[in-house]
């Protein structure tokens, strides 16, 4: 005799393990038979929400929007070591910018991508324009809070990241949370969620704070130091980070967000500090070795970073930028049979013209360490072929047409002064071309 699984168990079935569509279908078809059906309601908006969920504790990039309108700042220019904007020179012994390369905002470069920090806040609308927007997250999607989920919540939740309704997410946490006598500390987690999305900071940051009031929760801090990190007040967000070790001692999200901060305000040792105390907790959370990683680089330790990034190997991240890293460590650090297989890898890897760009600059940068400039000069044309906007690459052009004699451009061969601009118009805060920029007008006030 044939046995017929309960649908809804089916349903559930499918929700654990991840067939989120196959799940939404069955339970369309048992609201169909019984529309007045809490579990099925509940699991189908739950289903939907995973389907597009972002985590809200990420710190998103500033669009066009905030840029232009931004009314949080009070001061034009604020104090050295006081904001994210203007993170300022190295501090706490740390490699100086001149070493460690910059993002177009002047930020370090990190050893892990994520939203904050893929190109920071736009310098100009053209920059603006330029710049992509990141729908991933860096950190993996936290924990359940540990609520029993009701039709309630899942209703929110629904409107909130499926719907994209923040108006009527507010509306509906409103009067949950007066429904509640507000006592309630997830739904003023929930009003947080929504006045941040609606760019009402002070009175997302009240309603995180009362939430914190009622119950210490993890998520709960790194909402509230989200919304210090938008409003420029990392000084506030480190008080609040460490406010909840106190609490929760060792808590590895806490780390990153201080070791977070402190990259980000050029205070690249206390950073590494922090990334080793998450290790402590954690060994293989992959941001904090791959940002241990890139400092040891960029201090010209290759051998030590060349450690980490066999580490990721290891632990099964595959990817571009990781045999990138490994193809200059195996470089610098003179292990030459291992640098053109990782390039090779990491040319088998590309996802875009952008990744494609960066591969062949490396290959270019190690065949000029090698003395082929030939083979440089040509790995280089091969980067601005697949991104015109490589900085680095204009920059490197200009060097060789330099050393060739030809400083004006000569027919359609680029000269060294054509490319040293066109680096500057693509990224007009790189120090190296600005030193070129300076030596080639001053070959020309000389003539």
């Amino acid at each position: 005799m044939e046995v017929k699984m309960d649908p809804l168990f089916l349903a559930l079935s499918y929700f654990r393990r991840r067939r989120l569509q196959q799940c939404s279908d069955i339970c369309t078809k048992i609201l169909q038979d019984n529309p007045y059906d809490q579990a099925a309601w509940s699991l189908k908006t739950r289903a939907l929400t995973e389907m597009v969920y972002i985590d809200e504790i990420e710190v998103d990039q500033e669009g066009i929007a905030e840029m232009m309108l931004d009314e949080s700042s009070i001061a034009q220019v604020a104090r050295p070591g006081t904001s994210l904007r203007l993170p300022g020179t190295s501090q706490g012994g740390g490699p100086t910018p001149a070493v460690r390369p910059l993002t177009q905002s002047g930020r370090p470069i990190t050893g892990f991508v994520r939203p904050s920090t893929q190109s920071g806040r736009p310098g100009t609308m053209e920059q603006a324009i330029k710049t992509p927007r990141t729908a991933s997250t860096a950190r993996p999607v936290t924990s359940a809070s540990g609520r029993f989920i009701r039709l309630g919540t899942t209703l929110f939740e629904y409107i909130f990241h499926h719907e994209n309704d923040v108006k009527n997410a507010l509306d509906l946490a409103a009067q949950a949370t007066e429904h509640a006598q507000f006592k309630d500390w997830w739904w003023k987690v929930q009003l947080g969620k929504c006045y941040y999305r609606l760019g009402l900071y002070r009175e997302a940051e009240k309603q995180f704070r009362s939430a914190l009031n009622h119950k210490e929760v993890v998520d709960t801090y790194l909402y509230l130091a989200k919304v210090y990190q938008r409003l420029d007040q990392p000084i506030t967000a480190l008080n609040l980070f460490k406010q909840g070790l106190d609490h929760f001692p060792g808590e590895v999200t806490l780390l990153t967000g201080i070791a977070r901060i402190h990259e980000e305000m050029n205070n690249i040792s206390s950073a590494t500090e922090y990334y080793k105390d998450v290790l402590k907790q954690d060994n293989t959370h992959v941001e904090a070795i791959a940002c241990i990683g890139s400092n040891h680089f960029y201090t010209d330790q290759p051998e030590i970073a060349l450690r980490f990034y066999r580490r990721l190997l290891q632990m099964g991240v595959y990817n571009c930028q990781l045999y990138n890293n490994l193809g200059l460590c195996c470089f610098y650090a003179q292990q030459y049979d291992m640098t053109l297989s990782s390039f090779e890898r990491a040319q088998a890897l590309v996802a875009n013209d952008e990744e494609q760009a960066d591969v062949w600059y490396n290959i270019g940068h190690v065949a000029v360490g090698i003395g082929d400039l030939t083979l440089g000069y040509q790995c280089f044309k091969l980067a601005l072929a697949n991104n015109n906007d490589h900085a680095e690459a204009y920059n490197n052009l200009a060097v060789l047409e330099l050393r060739k004699g030809r400083i004006e451009q000569i027919g359609d061969l680029q000269g060294s002064y054509t490319a040293a601009q066109k680096s500057e118009d693509s990224f007009p805060e790189h120090v190296d071309t600005q030193q070129l920029l300076k030596q080639l007008r001053q070959h020309f006030a000389a003539l």
